[in-house]
């Protein structure tokens, strides 16, 4: 099973696609890495050479961004906006929506399951 940047690849997929499984890279980006290390895309990961995995491996090293240091990349920035207390940092504090939508009646992701209030007795 290959192994890119800590993460196993699927053996049994083409290339651009077993790339994608990485956090941080998509189709469009898995393409443009095969095109950088000189692979063809559509070969199946595990018929893969040690050398092309490590061509594989040092174009993301060198020209992205993946895995743990983009989890906490995107982590520092959520707290930066938290600390300067700005209207997206107060959304991330209470779990709320930070992008514009209504939380009347949706936003169960966010909010998490529904609370029951008590009713009145008369």
């Amino acid at each position: 099973m290959p192994r890119l940047q800590g993460v196993d690849i699927p053996p049994n997929k083409r290339t651009h696609i077993a790339l994608t499984y990485l956090y941080g890279v998509g189709p469009k980006t898995a393409m443009d890495i095969c095109k950088v290390a000189g692979i063809d895309p559509a070969v199946k990961s595990r018929d893969l050479s040690d050398d092309e995995l490590s061509r594989i491996g040092t174009v993301i090293e060198n020209s992205y961004v993946v895995e743990g240091s983009l989890r906490r990349q995107i982590q520092q920035n959520i707290s930066r906006l938290k600390d300067i207390a700005c209207y997206r940092g107060m959304r991330h504090r209470r779990g709320l929506p930070c992008r514009g939508q209504k939380t009347r009646t949706n936003a169960r992701t966010r909010k998490g399951p529904k609370r029951l209030v008590a009713k009145k007795k008369k």
